[in-house]
């Protein structure tokens, strides 16, 4: 693989060292500059009911986001023991921020789905209005939703004061003046990075080859809802007793695991994101499939919440019809993210090096914007 693509200054005489050096560097900034606002910003909004705005817990997490990619795939070029304890501590703290804007996303998600389907649209009312279900059905969703937001919030508030945030800080601290390097990192840049950076486009391309993206080639074909109907239902074993849920469990398993490969995919396409953003040429494209992704994962999460509400206790035959409308709605949802990214991923470069040879930013992300609209 040549080094020839990469940008000017890897082009030249810069070791990977020192590429790698300066990207952790800015992150580690990042990191520092956004932490004091972040926990200020958690601190001050115990009521909160939107996402946290830019400039606090969104700078921080994408910080830890972009750190941890690149100790990801450029992990060779670092002392181990130093990226392994690193990596813990950073997916430590991105599932704790992750936490609250998740509960928030899933709560506009879904209180605004039961609208629509409980109001009236240009085309015509929706398939719930005055439905006699939908405002308990509303109440309990925005209820158990605000519980747990309400936890989670307690959670990240307790931890972004612990000895152990302080020592992550600490950590990055001293990465802003020196890198734990390997000896490898000596290397020319082309030379050690681009191969890494081609894994974890192979990485990618291996991993969207076990999607079903045949399956997927119908807009909101409902095909996810159909197959539940092919799981299998183990006999239990003498002398037990048949689980009363145990159809809905089997469901929720079912949906998991033909969910879990897209979830996989989303995780590869931001590492592939990163890792062109080292090489110097970040991707709309990219940036664009990791959207669609993460729609199809938000959809998806939504889907669990409002059939976990459907099986609450002493709820009414309405309430518990209404949401299970609006679980098969997200699940539609999740159906229509699966199309879009089908019909961007087949029509572009299969590789690293075709990737490299793009003009930086700008082209495919038209393109791609018009294909997933």
């Amino acid at each position: 693989m040549t080094d020839a693509p990469m940008t000017a200054q890897a082009a030249s005489t810069a070791t990977a060292g020192d590429i790698l050096s300066s990207h952790l560097t800015a992150l580690a900034s990042a990191f520092l500059r956004a932490l004091p606002l972040a926990v200020g910003e958690v601190g001050a909004r115990p009521g909160a009911s939107a996402v946290p705005a830019e400039g606090g817990t969104s700078d921080l997490l994408r910080a830890v986001r972009r750190i941890n990619g690149l100790l990801h795939t450029f992990g060779a070029a670092f002392e181990p023991g130093w990226t392994r304890e690193s990596r813990t501590e950073l997916r430590w703290l991105l599932d704790l921020l992750a936490l609250e804007p998740g509960y928030v996303r899933r709560a506009a998600r879904l209180l605004g789905a039961l609208d629509g389907l409980n109001g009236s649209e240009a085309d015509g009312p929706g398939m719930l209005a005055g439905h006699v279900g939908a405002p308990k059905a509303r109440a309990l969703l925005d209820r158990q939703l605000t519980l747990a937001r309400t936890r989670a919030h307690s959670t990240v508030l307790q931890e972004l004061r612990s000895a152990r945030l302080h020592a992550l800080a600490d950590r990055m601290t001293l990465l802003v003046a020196e890198a734990p390097l390997a000896e490898s990192a000596g290397g020319r840049a082309g030379t050690v990075l681009l191969p890494q950076a081609g894994a974890a486009f192979t990485a990618l391309v291996l991993g969207a080859q076990q999607l079903p993206l045949q399956r997927a080639a119908t807009p909101y074909g409902g095909d996810g809802l159909r197959r539940l109907a092919s799981v299998p239902h183990p006999l239990p074993a003498q002398g037990q007793e048949v689980p009363k849920a145990r159809g809905a469990l089997d469901a929720d398993a079912a949906l998991a695991a033909d969910d879990a490969p897209w979830h996989r995919v989303r995780v590869l396409v931001k590492r592939a994101r990163y890792a062109l953003e080292v090489c110097g040429r970040p991707s709309a494209v990219l940036d664009e499939l990791d959207g669609v992704l993460a729609r199809h994962q938000e959809a998806s999460d939504a889907a669990v919440t409002a059939a976990t509400a459907a099986r609450t206790p002493r709820i009414t035959p309405a309430t518990a019809y209404v949401l299970g409308v609006v679980h098969a709605d997200q699940r539609l949802e999740v159906e229509a993210a699966r199309y879009a990214f089908g019909r961007c991923w087949p029509e572009l470069p299969p590789g690293l090096e075709a990737w490299l040879e793009l003009p930086p930013a700008g082209g495919w992300g038209a393109a791609a914007e018009s294909r997933t609209a």
